[in-house]
């Protein structure tokens, strides 16, 4: 080795620093797609190109003019059929970079009024024909245990997908929706209930969930009443019952506008007057 960027000779070849980093840089690709494609049929589809490849090194070296010719015209369009046969791959392998953090601090994310018209959207549907929900969205404090206890989906936030989600007949529909940043990120998930003696008695099991996941965290919950359709929206320990969608819509907002003060629990849970209807609530 000659110099801090020396050459070390291998027999004939002279290797530099450039051709080593050039190796490594291959090697983690080759890996990286070896990773996305193990299990699936594509690796039986890429060992049978690779062996195209070296039955076509072949055919050139020992000079072979017909097949020569033949894998020539296969070459025109062998990019393509790559193209095609692994678009489901590349599709993945995109998507992932996406997801990487170093390249979303490049890209724009979607905008939070997108989220919150699909949220809002929902709301509106489960509102007009009964359909209980509960759908809490993380803020500062995590909600990793809770996540954990529920089934995992990490989808984006759709009103059609939250429909679902909370329709009777889906076996996704009891427990709570947890929203962190952008995804939907589990379904199903088990909230601490409240115990505060001074809640309103026909309160359901979802609102003193809610409640009980607003005492313990700064998450911002939102709740459909089953018998009702009525909207509530559980915050800092206090429960606000009745709202319009507008109001839900401004809360949302403000819930995660970059200024919004820091959210403390409150002591004890508080109810708004509107609790006291005699109607229970699921």
């Amino acid at each position: 080795m000659s110099g801090v960027l020396g050459i070390i000779d291998i027999w004939f070849l002279p290797v530099g620093w450039r051709d080593i980093i050039d190796v490594a840089v291959v090697t983690l690709l080759v890996y990286q797609v070896y990773r996305l494609i193990r299990g699936t049929i594509a690796v039986q589809i890429a060992f049978a190109l690779l062996g195209l490849y070296i039955l076509n090194v072949a055919v050139s070296a020992l000079g072979l003019t017909t097949l020569r010719t033949l894998f020539g015209v296969v070459g025109d369009v062998f990019v393509l059929a790559l193209i095609i046969v692994f678009a489901p791959e590349i599709r993945q392998a995109l998507f992932l970079v996406g997801r990487n953090p170093i390249v979303r601090r490049f890209v724009a994310t979607a905008p939070r009024q997108k989220i919150t018209a699909e949220i809002v959207a929902a709301l509106d549907e489960m509102s007009r024909t009964r359909m209980g929900s509960l759908i809490a969205f993380a803020r500062s404090t995590g909600l990793r245990n809770y996540i954990e206890s529920g089934t995992r989906i990490q989808a984006d936030v759709e009103r059609d997908l939250l429909v679902s989600i909370f329709w009777h007949n889906s076996p996704l529909h009891d427990g709570a929706v947890i929203v962190q940043g952008q995804k939907i990120e589990a379904a199903r998930c088990i909230l601490p209930v409240s115990d505060a003696r001074e809640l309103d008695p026909h309160l359901g099991l979802r609102h003193r969930a809610a409640i009980g996941l607003s005492e313990r965290t700064d998450a911002f919950v939102i709740v459909t009443s089953e018998e009702t359709g009525r909207i509530s929206v559980a915050e800092g320990g206090k429960l606000d019952v009745g709202l319009s969608l507008g109001e839900v819509e401004a809360r949302l907002n403000a819930a995660f506008s970059p200024d919004r003060g820091r959210t403390t629990p409150a002591s004890g849970a508080e109810a708004s007057s509107s609790d006291s209807a005699a109607t229970p609530e699921a």
